[in-house]
């Protein structure tokens, strides 16, 4: 069992060695600044060290982690451990065996096998501390890390203008983080759809939300002219089934049992609210048709079928007339 400490990547980071893993740069980076900001709070006197780990040299680590004259702290970040030379491994285990506490090595590991046998010794230790950076890739985890930001600078966001500012930076997380210390600085109001609009317009595609929640609404000619749109902008099918079956099977528990939480769906207070106005119309008929189309569609978009683009609109469809088929 990993005797490191683990944390993610918004918690306060402390201790004597720190690994930070995971495949997003962009948080790896805000927190690596973090902390070298913090500990030149600290002392003014920091020493700051940077090491290419693919260019390691047998001796490096050990060298800028002795003790100096005047016992200045020292900071050394070591960049690349994926990449690792040989030396940067040996030298990394028994750094753990001898640490220094007047420095602090934070060793950057982003994906991959290289410098397993560091990395297992690393979450062996319990000197160590590691920040988990995982890739935010699912839309609702992007809503939720630009409205965690919005929440920290205590600014005020709708949730429409949430997803339009997560569908105009797509997964390009410092371009939305960049987006949202923008926003606070700029605006002194409540953030709405018209501020997205103005700032970023030009940037806004048709997103999955648009498109699913159109069919939902069961405007059938805008649902097509969105659908058209997506796609022309480069929407990807499987994402758009997912997000799909996503949303119906939301829908799916608020028919069966309409007083159910968002806490005990697992999902955001607003998808829930907008699963009850959705659910209007519908019969348990109609629900197992869509979620049967739904299956049928998600084979098709991954091969099944020779026209993946057809299948969604025939699903959408479908899920426009609230599942019930043509005549």
């Amino acid at each position: 069992m990993s005797k490191a400490k683990t944390i993610k990547w918004n918690q306060k980071v402390s201790g004597s060695v720190v690994l930070v893993s995971g495949a997003e740069d962009f948080l790896a980076a805000r927190v690596i600044r973090s902390l070298r900001q913090q500990l030149r709070d600290k002392s003014p006197m920091l020493e700051i060290t940077e090491i290419d780990a693919s260019e390691y040299e047998a001796g490096r680590l050990i060298e800028v982690t002795a003790p100096s004259l005047f016992d200045e702290p020292r900071l050394v970040i070591v960049e690349g451990v994926e990449k690792c030379s040989d030396d940067l491994i040996d030298d990394g285990i028994a750094y753990l065996q001898d640490i220094n506490d007047q420095s602090t090595v934070v060793f950057r590991h982003s994906s991959g096998v290289r410098g397993k046998k560091l990395l297992e010794t690393l979450r062996a230790s319990e000197f160590v501390t590691e920040v988990t950076c995982e890739k935010i890739a699912k839309e609702a985890d992007r809503i939720s890390f630009a409205a965690d930001e919005f929440k920290a600078a205590e600014k005020k966001i709708t949730n429409a203008a949430l997803r339009d500012l997560v569908s105009a930076f797509g997964d390009d997380t410092a371009g939305l983080a960049a987006a949202c210390l923008q926003l606070t600085q700029d605006v002194a109001d409540s953030i709405d759809e018209k501020v997205i609009e103005r700032y970023y317009g030009g940037r806004i595609e048709v997103d999955n939300f648009k498109v699913i929640d159109s069919a939902a609404a069961g405007n059938v000619g805008e649902t097509l002219v969105l659908l058209s749109h997506a796609f022309a902008s480069g929407q990807d099918p499987v994402g758009l089934v997912g997000a799909i079956a996503h949303k119906v099977r939301i829908m799916a528990k608020v028919l069966n049992n309409r007083t159910m939480t968002a806490a005990q769906l697992g999902a955001n207070p607003w998808a829930v609210e907008r699963a009850r106005k959705d659910i209007v119309g519908w019969t348990e008929e109609g629900m197992a048709n869509a979620v049967r189309e739904i299956a049928r569609t998600d084979a098709a978009v991954k091969g099944a079928e020779r026209d993946p683009k057809y299948a969604v609109e025939r699903m959408l469809l479908l899920l426009a007339r609230k599942g019930q088929p043509l005549g």
